[in-house]
């Protein structure tokens, strides 16, 4: 059994709330992505746990051909909504439906810190990259540098113990974790790098819709219901809450770019 099986189920619940407030919190490391990567029409890319398709679209602004797969059917009917060339599809990302070596760039934006084994997630990425090609796969950096794990840390607390096979969001972030299992899998990392990025909402409420429409939480509500998971997330957030009413969380995006 790969990712898809208990991620699809996590993510999607609230899909509208992700793809117009949660998934836009990335954009940082977006933007860094496709600066570096200076996208051409000539260009096939793979988005890998797509998403609500944020990234996909950007990149497929760029005249490339972009492609994103993701576990949830919500997550991609949001994407298809995007309105734009990119194509989606669902599917598990430790077995890709893609031919070898036909992808010039293969992306994850915080998608392969959930894979069930990261291992077969990054060798799938590789062997649908053409040789020569690159990948950049981007997760959270050190939860120290990270004030969001508040949130994660109370919906861990009132949530079952994770099944085996469905790892967090800081699964890959400490001591250079990500960057090892890339070398492992015959990616040669050429770039690492830690983006500040800051989760900045105008108030509470909409802070709460962002933060619940995320697998986590999802977890946390199966677990405790509703109005438990609401309440504990209220409380975390409430060292982050300004005295304008805006929520901001400053963190930090890991983005680590590598040839295959």
């Amino acid at each position: 059994m790969g990712s898809a099986a208990i991620q699809g189920e996590l993510w999607g619940r609230q899909s509208r709330d992700w793809a117009a407030i949660q998934e836009l919190t990335c954009n940082a490391g977006y933007f860094y992505a496709l600066n570096y990567l200076n996208l051409n029409p000539a260009d096939k890319l793979l988005d890998i746990g797509c998403g609500s398709g944020v990234f996909s679209s950007l990149a497929s602004a760029t005249g490339a051909y972009v492609t994103g797969i993701d576990a949830s059917a919500g997550m991609i009917a949001q994407a298809w909504e995007r309105g734009t060339t990119a194509n989606f599809t669902t599917g598990e990302m430790e077995e890709l439906p893609f031919a070898d070596d036909i992808f010039d760039v293969v992306c994850g934006f915080n998608s392969f810190q959930f894979a069930a084994d990261t291992g077969n997630a990054l060798a799938e990425a590789r062997r649908v990259l053409k040789p020569g090609g690159k990948m950049v796969v981007m997760i959270w950096g050190n939860r120290a540098d990270c004030e969001a794990a508040s949130s994660i840390d109370a919906l861990a607390a009132i949530s079952a113990p994770a099944a085996p096979g469905s790892p967090g969001p800081f699964a890959l972030s400490e001591n250079q974790l990500l960057e090892k299992k890339m070398e492992e899998a015959g990616i040669r990392v050429v770039v690492s790098k830690d983006i500040d990025t800051d989760w900045n909402y105008p108030d509470t409420t909409v802070a709460l819709r962002g933060l619940l429409s995320s697998g986590p939480a999802t977890r946390a509500i199966a677990h405790s219901g509703f109005e438990r998971t609401e309440e504990a997330l209220r409380q975390s957030m409430q060292p982050f809450v300004r005295e304008n009413g805006r929520v901001v969380y400053h963190n930090k995006l890991r983005v680590v770019i590598g040839e295959k």
